[in-house]
């Protein structure tokens, strides 16, 4: 090998450089392997190891809330928090979950000793109370019914048609007989206050006006009537529906139902407002169908 001392002085200058820069790039390596050597764990045995990672896992989730109170663990897979649960009227600890609303209308037929002074009709229901638990609910209900008269009783008063409208203040309880079906069928009944009126009408000339005429036109006019106030009671089922929740256990639910109502309504034999004598039989009995809504 050419000895260092009989190279030129280019030649050793080159050789000078080269071994600096070497020496350089060593030092730089030892550096970078000791920064990298002291960010490593050292190694332990496996006893030492899985103390210290018993330890890290105790401490990582029993460290305390920076708010002062202790961490609330996440529920167990499939198990619901509560937040989206649209059952939660059924059998939540809020109470305006647990308030029942309902809403229906429908048709009556009168019961066999009643068609001799009543027919056919309608029928409107609105209702509000408590859920009580997850298939018992209370309810205070309004209900409107109207229907016709028989020919043979607006004869008697000597009117041209007639109708009777009763309305009724009552408290029912609603009894689901299989509260974990989303389709079930259920039981209700109660009683209250009722009211009831019958109406004798005949044409009768009224003024009758639009924007651009006013004249006078023969109008079906309530001539005569009479009334009565009296106790009641209901008792019948359905069937129902509910929408919500993986498997129907919301509180939105639709209805339909048939009930027996009894008016305890008195015998009657009036003239209505000086019309002719007409006479009703004690009791007003009738079947009530709806159709409707609950919440």
């Amino acid at each position: 090998m050419t000895s260092v001392i009989s190279m030129s002085h280019a030649g050793r200058v080159t050789f000078l450089s080269i071994a600096a820069l070497l020496a350089a790039g060593t030092a730089s390596a030892q550096v970078a392997l000791s920064h990298d050597d002291t960010s490593r764990p050292t190694a332990v045995s496996a006893t030492d190891s899985g103390a210290s990672d018993a330890q890290f896992f105790s401490e990582s989730n029993d460290a305390p809330d920076p708010s002062g109170g202790s961490a609330t663990p996440a529920p167990a897979n499939g198990a619901p928090n509560g937040q989206y649960d649209n059952s939660a009227g059924r059998g939540g600890h809020d109470w305006k979950s647990r308030i029942a609303i309902e809403a229906g209308g429908g048709f009556n037929v009168p019961s066999s000793d009643t068609s001799s002074y009543l027919n056919t009709g309608f029928n409107f229901t609105a209702g509000g109370g408590l859920h009580f638990s997850h298939g018992v609910s209370l309810l205070a209900e309004y209900q409107y019914v109207r229907d016709g008269l028989p020919n043979s009783l607006v004869a008697e008063a000597g009117a041209s048609s007639g109708y009777a409208d009763i309305w009724s203040f009552t408290v029912d309880p609603v009894v689901d007989l299989m509260p974990k079906k989303a389709t079930s069928a259920y039981v209700t009944g109660g009683g209250g206050f009722y009211r009831k009126v019958t109406n004798f009408e005949s044409p009768q000339p009224t003024q009758y006006c639009t924007y651009f005429y006013c004249g006078i036109v023969n109008q079906n006019t309530v001539i005569g009537h009479f009334s009565s106030n009296q106790g009641g009671w209901n008792v019948g089922g359905g069937v129902s529906h509910r929408f919500g929740g993986m498997y129907g256990e919301g509180k939105t639910e639709v209805f339909a139902e048939v009930r027996y109502l009894d008016v305890m309504t008195p015998a009657v034999t009036t003239s209505a407002n000086g019309l002719g004598v007409t006479s009703v039989a004690a009791g007003t009995k009738l079947i009530p169908i709806t159709f409707g809504v609950r919440f």
